[in-house]
């Protein structure tokens, strides 16, 4: 099994336990940082005659990171560079563990109220995150099926960077623009391979808008 997963992509240069768990807790500490910048954004009472606040609102930064698309961003970098899918899986796991508890304590303490239903979506994906980091991983190698993983992630980062139908397509915002782009960059290994990654997405894309 790992001679065929090795086909897909070879795993770089090992590194020792202990700097598996170095990783893993710089990541969580990252999470935690994160988070809590997050929920700082969310609740900061925002005064335009301040001009990094004015900043703030004019690039909507609070509403960016409450959404998704760059919190996918993150998690697909820290999967794709860690050395192996294992590790993948935990230091993804570890930022995500972060993010999502210092996110839900700051809410809590600061904001004075709790966002469980809310917060449920974010532990949800934390809990497939590792599963997802393993798979990624695999993504930015030079093979057919790191192609066709790199067109469904494509797909997804474009599903929610953009809004977009059969006849319709728009762009969320400038942010979110970057973002999908950084998540090409992310992913490029070849330009066959990115060309061809960015042909299933669109193919993908049509075929949702299709069924939904």
């Amino acid at each position: 099994m790992a001679i065929r997963l090795d086909r897909i992509r070879n795993t770089d240069k090992l590194i020792t336990k202990r700097q598996v768990i170095i990783h893993s807790v710089c990541f969580l500490i990252l999470g935690i940082l994160l988070g809590v910048f997050a929920k700082w954004l969310d609740n900061l009472s925002i005064d335009d005659t301040i001009w990094w606040q004015h900043a703030i609102s004019a690039m909507n930064l609070n509403n960016f990171f409450s959404g998704f698309s760059i919190w996918l961003l993150i998690a697909l970098m820290i999967a794709v560079y860690s050395n192996a899918p294992f590790t993948a899986a935990v230091n993804v796991l570890a930022f995500f563990i972060g993010m999502t508890i210092s996110y839900h304590v700051y809410t809590i303490v600061f904001a004075g109220f709790n966002p469980w239903e809310y917060m449920l979506i974010w532990y949800g994906i934390t809990r497939v995150s590792p599963l997802m980091a393993f798979v990624c991983w695999y993504a930015r190698g030079r093979s057919f099926v790191s192609m066709l993983l790199s067109g469904i992630i494509i797909a997804v980062m474009r599903r929610v960077c953009f809004s977009y139908g059969i006849w319709y397509f728009d762009i969320n915002s400038i942010l979110d623009t970057f973002v999908f782009v950084m998540a090409l960059v992310v992913l490029h290994t070849t330009l066959a391979k990115t060309v061809g990654s960015m042909i299933l997405a669109v193919l993908l894309a049509i075929g949702i808008s299709l069924l939904i």
